[in-house]
């Protein structure tokens, strides 16, 4: 078939302007798909990655009340708890309020061995446990703002004030950390939660949530179950749920990424596959005679089908690409600026193998009906008609 690609070619060339319009609407229908498939990602990438190992204990109310920090020697005593660390929500700003930066307070050792998956040079992790000021910041943050270590970060609350009035915490970098290649969120600082706790004027003795790591990840619903029937009927009750279902449902409350999703690209899609069908359609109708000729030269029915099967997926092929090299351009472009709304922003992998299948598809099925128009045309009624 690799001897006719001309031919497919100069049959798309026939009417430059109607391939211009059908090509420009599969472009704009990949682009879409690829900058949606990178805001899906953003969504459900905190959920894909969380560890199976691990649960998050919230107040039954709302994660923005707090929790005793006694609760947190209480729950290391549930059969199946390996560890657990507190962290609360600091509120981080940087200079500006437009710097808005995650900070959490937490227990130095104990988080970093609940997330082995963050990546500390041993040096790194030294001296951020040795040191009470000392704080953890993502490579990412780093490289934006020019922190090394040895720097002081003025970082202020704008939840949490000091016993003097002040809302600014001093931080020493001692470290910077990565995440792993598959996803996860490097743009946060990683602070002591007692630097944090002795300089409170209010709120000492509270936490914002608390991370356990289980023993054995079968028995999340066991422990879960055991940890919230602690506390029940206290002023300070608790809900508990694996770390991917919390990131999850943090997620839903926005909206059904996946449903919306789907629902918008499908709408697309079938507007492009009535389109490609429509040119298609006319593109053999004008060439009935040709079909004729073909099949007179000695072209079997299989092969002239094979032929319009062939325009039809080189259409939706050409235009898919375009518009996947498009989206890619803005993902890319787009990166600095929403990098700290959407920390994971890219187009997964498997969107790309996704679109391959899909252009594939949709020139299938925009070629079908022209396709056994022209296996079934007979060559009198071909010529007949020109």
């Amino acid at each position: 078939m690799w001897r006719f690609a001309p031919l497919v070619a100069s049959n798309l060339r026939r009417r430059p302007a109607r391939t211009s319009f059908t090509l420009g609407s599969i472009v704009i229908a990949f682009l879409m798909y690829g900058l949606l498939g990178a805001l899906g990602h953003a969504f459900s990438a905190g959920a894909e990655i969380a560890g199976v190992d691990r649960l998050l204990t919230i107040h039954k109310v709302s994660l923005v009340q707090p929790l005793p920090e006694s609760y947190g020697a209480r729950i290391r005593r549930v059969d199946g708890v390996a560890a657990v660390s507190s962290a609360t929500w600091f509120g981080g700003v940087y200079q500006d309020d437009r710097n808005q930066i995650p900070v959490f307070p937490v227990d130095p050792a104990v988080y970093l061995d609940i997330y082995p998956e963050l990546r500390v040079p041993p040096e790194a992790r030294e001296r951020f446990l040795a040191e009470r000021r000392g704080a953890l910041v993502g490579r990412p943050l780093a490289e934006e703002f020019g922190w090394k270590v040895g720097d002081v970060i003025p970082m202020r609350s704008n939840i949490w004030r000091k016993e003097d009035g002040s809302a600014t915490w001093e931080l020493l970098v001692t470290g910077i950390f990565d995440v792993p290649e598959t996803g996860g969120d490097a743009r946060n600082i990683l602070m002591h939660y007692a630097y944090f706790s002795e300089s409170l004027a209010r709120g000492r003795g509270l936490v914002g949530w608390y991370i356990v790591r289980l023993k054995d990840p079968d028995d999340a619903v066991r422990v879960a179950r055991e940890i919230d029937e602690q506390f029940a009927n206290s002023p300070y009750e608790t809900e508990t749920s694996t770390e991917k279902a919390f990131t999850q449902g943090f997620v839903n409350q926005i909206g059904n990424i996946g449903a919306i999703l789907t629902g918008v690209l499908s709408a697309v899609f079938f507007t492009m596959l009535l389109v490609t069908a429509n040119t298609m359609a006319q593109s053999v109708r004008e060439r009935t005679a040709e079909l004729g000729v073909l099949k007179t030269l000695g072209f079997t029915g299989r092969g002239v089908t094979a032929l319009v099967l062939a325009e039809s997926v080189l259409l939706t092929a050409l235009g898919g690409l375009i518009g996947l090299a498009l989206a890619w351009l803005v993902v890319g472009a787009a990166e600095p600026a929403l990098r700290g709304y959407l920390p994971v922003w890219y187009i997964p992998a498997r969107a790309y193998g996704e679109a391959l299948a899909m252009m594939l598809l949709l020139g299938l099925l925009a070629g079908a009906v022209p396709a056994v128009y022209a296996l079934r045309l007979p060559v009198v009624e071909a010529l007949r008609r020109a």
